[in-house]
């Protein structure tokens, strides 16, 4: 084999790779692009109704009053925190249920119809429960933003686990390993490109789970913001709430994104 050849094919594979993902960016700002400005001009000349469906302008105007006084700060840092507490429990909660269930047979197969009936009860209609007993404050909706990802992560890690060439395991207990040292050497780091998958989803499910449980009981919060916009008619001030909600909700998944390169960077 040529080692200049191969040198010279991998830098047209890199150059290839940047050409391409500078290709998927143009689109997709030229979507955004193109979508914002129909919505301006729709609004603009009346197509669509400028009282229910505002327009970027008004709603830029308004985050820009509302960001230059501060008004605005206090709800987006409120939310933020549910939904990243939120988040960050549902997600360990997960994991470490998927791993006692995977370390026992019998505890997963007593656990399994419970499981299902968990994952095809609608989560949402346990606010009100949840508000009962826990109050009216941060915890309920932290609660909120957990529990509606924890079922879901907890049968999409263990189905992972059990996914898991068997023959690792044999090839580890033929040395004398233990099933933890299995768990740990094999399994776990076997199944991280599925739990990142996981971190994907639960950052959009998160993020529901808290707006949900803000339009409950929440006196601040971006959920907040939405119900008390529409009390008063001002669908701007909706809007701009959902516009913060898309733009921390993307940071968050670039966030999971960027944890997911340097574990398969280190991992390697």
């Amino acid at each position: 084999m040529n080692p200049k050849n191969d040198a010279h094919l991998f830098k047209q594979y890199q150059q290839r790779l940047k050409k391409e993902k500078r290709i998927v960016w143009i689109w997709q700002l030229s979507i955004l692009i193109v979508f914002i400005s129909l919505w301006e001009v729709s609004s603009s000349f009346y197509w669509i109704d400028p009282l229910l469906f505002s327009s970027p302008s008004s709603i830029i105007e308004l985050l820009y009053t509302k960001l230059g006084d501060g008004s605005i700060l206090s709800h987006v840092q409120i939310t933020l925190f549910e939904t990243i507490a939120g988040f960050l429990i549902g997600t360990l909660a997960g994991v470490l249920f998927a791993t006692l269930l995977w370390s026992s047979q019998r505890f997963s197969r007593v656990m399994d119809p419970y499981l299902v009936i968990m994952n095809a009860m609608p989560k949402v209609a346990l606010g009100p429960i949840l508000i009962v007993a826990l109050g009216t404050g941060y915890i309920s909706i932290i609660a909120m933003g957990a529990i509606i990802s924890v079922i879901i992560t907890t049968l999409v890690v263990y189905s992972a686990f059990n996914e898991v060439d068997p023959n690792y395991e044999k090839v580890l207990k033929s040395f004398g390993a233990t099933r933890w040292q299995c768990f740990k050497e094999a399994i776990f780091p076997a199944t991280l490109p599925a739990m990142i998958s996981t971190l994907k989803v639960n950052v959009g499910l998160s993020w529901v789970g808290v707006i949900v449980g803000e339009f409950l009981v929440a006196k601040k919060g971006l959920g907040y913001l939405i119900i008390y916009g529409f009390q008063v008619f001002d669908f701007s001030l909706v809007l701009s709430a959902l516009v913060l909600i898309a733009i921390f909700a993307a940071i968050m998944y670039k966030a999971v994104e960027k944890l997911e390169r340097w574990l398969i960077k280190h991992s390697g």
